[in-house]
């Protein structure tokens, strides 16, 4: 991460400052933020919640959280008493028009402080039905009309399906400007995602190559290992398809089908995007069977744990037709892309965690070797793995050691561990960083939101209309049902896993 000194004072406001996105993630990032100097001189935290906390009490329960959460382990005591002095709580219900008096009255108290050009930064870290109201009461107490100096970061999930995104979209547009929105995808935020970019355009190698003339097929799979746990309630009305399909795996799709932006200028980059949704191929509905595969876990063992099944799950209906499982097959109907398959995967309690991005080239056009001397051919692959290893690795047939020509395949791998020796901060520090810098890269735009929105609409339209009568359909521990296999075996392809350390 690279030091930005140009911030101006800056009051975060966090709603939901008391629940677990903002103990788990903010609150850490945040503070790491401010040890390793990146925040600017002048700056105040103000936490809300319904809980009557004191300012001590709330700083107390953040410091647990840094000390549980934190990439850099428990907080050394003068830094964290130097951080806590701008941690401030403001007991709310945001039912209540007191509530942003109240804030207010907080918000002028800094920026008397601090000086005229304080930016103050409102963070909904709360459920996504809280959205409209808080909007709505920032505008009418008069908290958002500085378009340089306020901004707004929503979290996911931005919308349930189109017409409520759009609506969303609506709403925020009529309060603030586009440049004062940040929909947050803290994918986006990670080392190795970003690093695709650089990969891609910053190199003479591989851009050539990055199209349907040399690449046969992509893969991206984005596989937990855990189940809903206590998430039932929110996945019952989610499902794999909305939770992460429509955001965090689109997202990647669009990182490697983009066309190259002109600069880095956040809006170029973010309409390279969008071009890439508006040119996918939309689904009819009598394709949804063949190129889409849905499905639940059942109860099973994980690790020596028994687990139970999705439908045994707190709040979950025992008759659920909610998807666990997702795999979708998309193509991109543009020159450099036309007939090429993009595979995408997601589900929960599969075999391992990780997210990886796998695109394999064609093989090439004439083997000159015999069948002895290849028999362990592989067609060249560069696998991207955002998690839980970080690494770029390219696959290429080589010689083995021996006098005999016998080929295997190797990796030329950069491995973020092995080459780096700082850490690699969190996704959160990243983004809550480029909110600071108004830099809006790594943030979806409202079209782009609608656009991925509208490509899965039909999918999900076509799940909740027909209930799955082969539900559960993949054991714990598993990697899906069968179905996800034949989706991409019937294009004479895998599904593509890179085996972990610990599980070698």
């Amino acid at each position: 991460m690279k030091k930005k000194n140009n911030l101006h004072p800056t009051i975060f406001v966090i709603f939901g400052g008391t629940g677990d996105l903002n103990k788990r993630k903010l609150a850490p990032a945040l503070y790491n933020l401010f040890t390793e100097g990146y925040m600017p001189p002048n700056f105040a935290i103000i936490g809300t919640g319904r809980t009557p906390f004191t300012d001590a009490k709330y700083q107390d329960v953040l410091l647990e959280s840094v000390n549980e959460f934190s990439r850099n382990g428990k907080a050394k005591k003068e830094t964290w008493n130097t951080f806590a002095e701008q941690v401030h709580y403001c007991s709310t219900d945001i039912n209540e028009p007191k509530t942003f008096e109240n804030l207010k009255a907080d918000i002028e108290k800094y920026q008397k402080k601090f000086g005229p050009e304080t930016q103050v930064i409102y963070y909904l870290a709360v459920a996504p039905n809280f959205f409209p109201l808080i909007a709505e009461s920032l505008c009418k107490y008069k908290l958002t009309q500085d378009e340089d100096n306020s901004r707004i970061v929503i979290e996911k999930p931005f919308g349930n399906d189109l017409d409520s995104a759009k609506e969303l979209n609506l709403l925020l547009s009529g309060i603030f400007t586009e440049k004062q929105i940040y929909r947050i995808d803290h994918y986006l935020g990670k080392e190795t995602v970003q690093n695709m970019m650089a990969f891609r355009f910053a190199n003479s190698l591989f851009e050539p190559l990055w199209n349907r003339t040399y690449i046969e097929h992509v893969q991206i799979s984005v596989t937990e290992q855990l189940g809903v746990g206590d998430r039932g309630g929110y996945y019952e009305d989610a499902g794999a398809l909305r939770d992460m399909v429509q955001n965090h795996l689109l997202q990647l799709l669009c990182l490697v089908g983009m066309e190259a932006p002109i600069n880095f200028d956040a809006d170029e980059i973010r309409d390279r995007k969008v071009e890439v949704l508006k040119a996918m191929r939309p689904f009819r509905p009598e394709e949804i069977s063949a190129n889409t595969v849905r499905g639940q876990y059942s109860k099973g063992w994980v690790e020596g744990k028994e687990v139970p099944g999705y439908r045994s799950e707190k709040g979950v209906d025992p008759n659920s037709n909610t998807e666990t499982f997702a795999a979708v097959k998309f193509f991109i109907d543009n020159w450099r892309w036309q007939g090429i398959p993009f595979y995408l995967r997601t589900g929960k309690r599969l075999n391992q965690t990780s997210s990886i991005i796998t695109i394999q080239f064609k093989d090439v056009p004439h083997h000159i070797f015999s069948s002895g001397a290849a028999e362990s051919w592989q067609q060249n692959r560069l696998i991207i793995s955002i998690q839980p290893e970080m690494s770029i690795r390219l696959q290429v047939q080589a010689k083995r050691p021996g006098l005999k020509m016998v080929l295997n395949p190797v990796d030329m791998v950069f491995d973020y561990k092995g080459t780096y020796d700082t850490d690699t901060p969190e996704a959160y520090e990243t983004l809550l960083l480029d909110v600071m810098t108004g830099d809006q890269t790594l943030f979806m735009r409202g079209d782009q939101v609608e656009a991925a929105w509208e490509l899965v609409m039909p999918i999900i339209d076509a799940w909740e209309n027909k209930k799955s009568l082969g539900f559960p359909n993949y054991h714990a521990d598993s990697w899906g049902p069968e179905s996800a296999e034949a989706l991409i075996a019937r294009d004479g392809y895998h599904w593509f896993t890179l085996p972990l350390k610990d599980k070698e």
